[in-house]
């Protein structure tokens, strides 16, 4: 969909774009580790009734049913809308980002990209594998497998923010854009593994509005009110078509004509508008919302839960293993470069920082799962793996 650019091979540089994008994601992850404390606080306080109640008390316009028989429906509770709608902004903003880096950023090199997308693909590999070989006996918790497979930008960028001169640019780099990518990845696991109840008519209208947004980038069009209208339309039959209604965000992103990447391009004005909100409004409300959880059972009751051992498993092994055994195997290869000032060791610290995976793990566990305990035992255990994935890799890379 997009407009191809020349693709050269230069030195390491970061764009405008990627160093505010990594600022506000650091400023965004403090937020999101105050958000995420409040809200476990609050839910196991004397008002966590009132406080849960509220998060899922319903609004919007009730199920309609269209003489011709179309049933659609805009009513979901408060977290459901931020899960649904907000976090569509997100994925807006993590696409327009994948865009620039893969056009004038950091994986416009090819042999320097593969460097993180081979990371990525490990990252997610055997995440997933070990989630399987942990919680095999038990089938009602396999469809979790997706649970371990991201990184969480916002919080990996803080810890490497805390580290400051201590890790060189390049690693940072690194693990943003492997942050991006396997986000990427999480986006397909979702669209493939957590559809459900799919519509003809509503797939057929997506497809139709995706056709219009591939003619309008092909013309350069750049009026930011048709997307904008396109991108809701886009997103209200993604919603009713089974297919996840966040999906919009990434698509949407890619149709926004790229052009040159100047200031002065939708793409660059629309990116940059968009990293304050997200990084300082959307997440933090995210962790808000998804982290009301009251300890209903024991922490060893819960970290003994197949559910907890197989994400614990997946991002506190399963993610360093991936990433830095992929990596290194490329490099091996011939196929990609790890970057002279990037060490052994901070590579494998850098991989471990790779398992802290709260929002897109938290995203996953609510569409994996229906039952409620399963839901809570997931994102409980996700916020202990990620706490040890972070504080180890910052120890070792801070004494790299």
């Amino acid at each position: 969909m997009m407009k191809k650019a020349a693709n050269k091979s230069t030195p390491l540089r970061l764009t405008a774009l990627f160093k505010d994008f990594f600022a506000n994601n650091q400023a965004g992850g403090v937020l999101l580790i105050l958000a995420t404390l409040v809200s476990l606080g609050i839910a196991n306080s004397s008002v966590a009734a009132q406080y849960i109640n509220f998060w899922n008390s319903e609004f919007g316009p009730e199920l309609s049913s269209h003489p011709a028989g179309i049933h659609w429906h805009l009513r979901h509770s408060i977290v459901g809308w931020i899960n649904d709608g907000l976090m569509t902004v997100f994925f807006l903003l993590v696409g327009l980002e994948i865009e620039r880096e893969l056009y004038i950023g950091e994986l416009s090199d090819k042999k320097r990209a593969l460097l993180p997308i081979v990371g990525a693909l490990g990252g997610m590999i055997m995440p997933a594998l070990l989630f399987f070989v942990v919680t095999m006996s038990h089938p009602e918790l396999l469809n979790g497998a997706g649970i371990p497979t991201a990184t969480d930008i916002a919080f990996a960028i803080a810890i490497m923010g805390l580290l400051g001169d201590r890790v060189p640019p390049a690693l940072k780099v690194f693990l943003t854009a492997l942050a991006i990518i396997d986000d990427l990845g999480a986006i397909f696991v979702i669209a493939i593994f957590y559809g459900s109840g799919f519509s003809g008519l509503f797939l057929g209208l997506t497809a139709i509005i995706i056709a219009v947004l591939y003619l309008l980038n092909k013309k350069q069009y750049n009026n930011g009110w048709v997307y904008a209208l396109l991108g809701l339309s886009l997103w209200f039959c993604m919603l009713h078509s089974g297919i996840h209604a966040t999906l919009a965000g990434v698509i949407l992103a890619f149709a926004i004509p790229f052009e040159n990447g100047s200031q002065y391009t939708l793409s660059y004005r629309l990116e940059h508008w968009l990293q304050k909100p997200v990084a300082l409004f959307i997440l933090p409300l995210f962790a808000l919302a998804n982290t009301a959880i009251p300890f209903q059972s024991s922490i060893t009751a819960i970290t003994t839960h197949p559910l907890a051992l197989g994400i614990f498993a997946g991002l506190v092994l399963g993610k360093p293993i991936g990433i830095v055994s992929f990596s290194l195997f490329a490099q091996r290869l011939g196929i990609a470069s790890i970057a002279k000032n990037i060490s052994k060791k901070q590579l494998i610290g850098a991989g471990i920082l790779g398992g802290i995976g709260f929002t897109m793990a938290i995203f996953v566990t609510n569409l994996a799962f229906t039952d409620a305990a399963l839901i809570d035992i997931g994102k409980i255990s996700i916020l202990i793996a990620s706490t040890v994935a972070a504080t180890i890799g910052y120890l070792l890379l801070r004494q790299s």
